[in-house]
């Protein structure tokens, strides 16, 4: 009998150990500590550049992902690609078309650009390589083909479209890219940004063809676009050296990988 009494005693304790711990469980308050982590809203005016794998801001800096690939036919496609088109005779300024021995590879450019671009005190010298991405994802280079050495011997290399590739494959532009002006958009639409975050427009505004002589010493002006109705620097693409910019960036460039 005392066996029985043992048992239900221990039983009891048992039961009220549990129904303990239960609801010691059901009064616990979760943490509110936890950051969620949230993506900070991108200008629709960067949804433009349609050419880009991703677009991500985190507040001070937009990122632009390409793979460096035209949208366009090219002479400099492999011949089983697609978007190969044979190309001959005549290319920018005039000049009888002269294909260069590279091809088109894929790359994994990465630019980086101030979300709020503000004038530079220094105007830094745009690089040889990428100076800037248009909005099909494909890099802007400047007026060199070397340090310091203009485009001359370059220019007849230029495809159907005004664009050529590097060494590495890298395809890109130096002046004006006929695909996005003639097809895509229009001559006085938004063609892209340079690392600095300025954007860069075509050859016309408000139905006037652009001139260097209505332009700043970093070939571009203040005025206002479609895009910045209150304002804003930009710079101009036409087929005049320095063709997109001139003597440095107007504002502090970011970077760009590849």
């Amino acid at each position: 009998m005392k066996t029985k009494q043992i048992n239900h005693l221990l039983l009891a304790m048992f039961v009220a150990v549990i129904t303990s711990c239960s609801s010691e469980s059901d009064t616990t308050t979760p943490s509110t500590d936890i950051t969620v982590p949230s993506t900070s809203e991108i200008p629709a005016v960067y949804t433009k550049i349609y050419g880009a794998t991703s677009i991500t801001s985190d507040g001070t800096y937009i990122t632009i992902k390409s793979t460096g690939l035209p949208d366009h036919k090219s002479v400099y496609y492999p011949t089983t690609n697609a978007l190969y088109e044979n190309f001959s005779g005549t290319t920018f300024g005039g000049n009888t078309f002269k294909k260069n021995p590279n091809t088109i590879t894929a790359r994994t450019y990465t630019f980086k650009i101030p979300l709020n671009p503000v004038v530079s005190s220094t105007h830094a010298a745009t690089p040889l390589g990428a100076m800037g991405v248009a909005i099909n994802g494909i890099p802007l280079y400047n007026q060199y083909a070397a340090p310091n050495t203009p485009l001359t011997d370059e220019v007849i290399s230029f495809d159907q479209y005004r664009g050529h590739p590097t060494g590495t494959g890298s395809y890109h532009y130096h002046v004006e890219p006929l695909y996005l002006t003639n097809v895509k958009v229009t001559k006085s639409s938004l063609l892209g940004f340079l690392l600095d975050g300025f954007p860069v427009y075509g050859p016309e505004e408000n139905g006037k063809e652009v001139t260097n002589d209505m332009l700043d010493a970093y070939h571009g002006h203040t005025a206002v676009t479609a895009d910045y109705p209150n304002g804003i620097y930009h710079y101009h693409i036409n087929n005049t050296d320095p063709y997109i910019n001139g003597s440095g960036y107007y504002g502090t460039p970011g970077t760009v990988t590849q």
